[in-house]
């Protein structure tokens, strides 16, 4: 079944094939080489379970799973044929045994465990046999604590098998249950079409859900929606660009870019028995190319030693004295200087396969919030920062400012719960006037959405680093800065209101802006004596917004040494610590205390 013959490159095609959405005549060894992706439109053409995994894993790596006997025909069940009929007609037409093919193999060199849908088998509808494999499938993966693959193709629940069709939906989702609670790296590919009962279990539980272009997922289709209320549906409703645009799924990858996507993803699983976070001694930064076009080159940082030769943390600075004085008005209108570095620079600059998740999971896709998997220095990490959208307007409305809705703070818990699950750190960039003061905001519930991840960060058993790089304006900021290390760009400011808004209600005059910033004490000096932050984070002399690569450098030292400092930690000491660390502030014996009383 796994032959490379299955391959669908290899496969044998008609001299001539017609696109079924465009209805051009393409050459057939075009399309087969093309991966059966339509070279004018882009239509994705189904494949089938076997040319799946030859194409997806690494060739000759595929191990099949045992085939898992379940009842077949629980039922006794007959419509115009006796179901046992049909079952050895989708058999004898696919060369399967049942609507999946679970087997074990590696894709560029990663270990995964792999469970492929076929449409063909009946729909790829979900009975007994198909939750039985898949429950295999989990298992073998959580014995082997290695990533599960899940490529979904399905038109819903198997009705032949009535009400146990129904039970495997629960059965599956204990067997990823499993895996969420042991930090096993699940994936889902989402291919067309993916309905029903699959849609509404193993295939959207996964840590990260990617999707074929044109690929459509849904709990019931389109024409039973239009059926029962009545409505006609939007353009592309249920296609998977449809749905990373309702927050619903993570990418929406070409079939091409497949294997290398996925590959990057499986490099997030960390082997349990290995030592976390090993130092780093040289933090290797590739920088952009340069507009006459020049090669690339490598920023290195060296870290720096103490007296006795060690490594130390002189990449923050800890002390007020070490900052120049600086007038808290222009500090601020540096922190909002529309050319800073916005997180996807940071990200773009810092991490290697740093890939971006989209999605609450529920309505939406907060542009205001970005987030995603990637390595820092060769760590994993979980990045997620404020993304006010840089110096392009059009940009930064689409962005709205950087400001978050309910679903942008939906999104980082999302993201935050799967570092969690996998071990990975987790490194927050903030830089927000605020949490999105619209009404719709409100209406979607933001002040709940910010109190669910106050309490989610509190309670992280990751080592979690917080950096303000620009504006930290009030609880939209506080809600990704609940860490063990909360660190501030020396240009940075971190303030409970604007100091426009500060200046509006105390002095009744926003001309007073300035006075305001400077009794709010919102500057990295003040921060720092206040005991709010516990480091600066140098920048480059001109400010972050002067220098890119320069600034990404010295943030990347920064939060290097920082989780350094954390990696020794249990998860019950950094839970300790970061209890302590929040719980101390405005009591007596602590710098807040002391400095508000100044």
């Amino acid at each position: 079944m796994l032959d490379e013959a299955a391959h669908p490159s290899a496969a044998p095609d008609p001299s001539w094939v017609r696109c079924d959405r465009c209805v051009t005549l393409i050459y057939g060894k075009r399309f087969s080489r093309s991966l059966q992706v339509c070279p004018d439109c882009g239509s994705h053409a189904r494949l089938t379970a076997q040319q799946r995994l030859a194409h997806l894993l690494d060739p000759g790596s595929a191990q099949p799973l045992d085939h898992v006997e379940c009842v077949a025909d629980p039922l006794g069940f007959v419509d115009t044929r006796p179901y046992p009929e049909r079952l050895s007609d989708a058999q004898a037409a696919t060369g399967l045994r049942e609507a999946v093919l679970c087997a074990r193999g590696t894709i560029e060199g990663r270990p995964v465990v792999a469970a492929v849908m076929d449409f063909r088998f009946l729909g790829g509808s979900l009975g007994c046999g198909v939750g039985a494999l898949i429950t295999e499938a989990a298992r073998t993966s959580l014995r082997l604590r290695i990533p599960l693959l899940l490529v979904t193709a399905s038109g819903g629940a198997r009705m032949q098998e009535g009400v146990l069709s129904l039970m495997q939906m629960a059965k599956t989702t204990q067997a990823l249950a499993a895996l969420d609670e042991a930090g096993v790296l699940v994936l889902s590919l989402v291919t067309d079409p993916t309905y029903g009962g699959v849609a509404a279990s193993f295939a959207t539980l996964a840590d990260v859900i990617i999707a074929e272009p044109g690929a459509r997922l849904g709990f019931a289709g389109p024409r039973v929606i239009e059926q029962t209320t009545g409505e006609s549906l939007p353009p592309g409703f249920q296609t998977a660009e449809f749905l990373l645009g309702h927050g619903l799924v993570d990418d929406v990858v070409p079939r091409a870019a497949l294997r290398a996507t996925l590959a990057q993803l499986l490099a997030l699983q960390v082997d349990p028995a290995a030592t976390v976070g090993e130092p780093v001694t040289t933090a290797q930064v590739e920088l952009p190319t340069t507009a006459a076009g020049e090669p690339p080159t490598t920023a290195r940082v060296e870290p720096a030693t103490t007296a006795a030769g060690g490594p130390a943390s002189a990449a923050i600075l800890r002390r007020p004295e070490e900052l120049p004085q600086a007038d808290a008005w222009s500090t601020v209108r540096l922190a909002r200087h529309p050319e800073r570095p916005t997180t996807l620079d940071y990200a773009a600059h810092l991490l290697d396969g740093f890939h971006q998740l989209h999605g609450d999971r529920i309505a939406e896709d907060c542009t205001a919030v970005v987030g995603g998997p990637g390595r820092l220095n060769g760590r994993p990490i979980m990045l997620i920062g404020h993304q006010k959208g840089g110096n392009d307007l059009v940009e930064r409305r689409r962005r709205k400012f950087g400001m978050p809705s309910p679903g942008g703070y939906r999104k980082t818990a999302r993201l935050m719960r799967m570092a969690a699950k996998l071990g990975l750190p987790v490194v927050t960039l903030i830089d927000t006037p605020g949490a999105n003061p619209g009404p719709d905001a409100e209406r979607g519930g933001q002040a709940v959405a910010i109190a669910e991840n106050l309490r989610l960060m509190a309670r992280l058993p990751v080592p979690v680093v917080a950096v303000v790089t620009g504006e930290g304006g009030s609880g939209g900021a506080l809600a990704l800065a609940v860490a063990d290390r909360v660190l501030i760009c020396a240009n940075g400011i971190y303030s409970v209101i604007s100091p426009e808004g500060c200046a509006a209600i105390l002095w009744k005059d926003a001309e007073a802006a300035p006075t305001a910033a400077e009794a709010l004490r919102v500057d990295a000096g003040e921060l720092l004596r206040l005991g709010i932050v516990d480091g600066v984070v140098p920048e480059p002399p001109d400010g972050a917004h002067a220098d890119h690569s320069q600034a990404a450098v010295l943030l990347g030292a920064a939060v290097t040494a920082a989780l350094r400092e954390l990696e020794s930690l249990s998860p019950q000491q950094l839970l300790a610590e970061r209890s302590s660390r929040f719980h101390r502030f405005g009591l007596d014996g602590d710098p807040s205390a002391e400095g508000g009383a100044r």
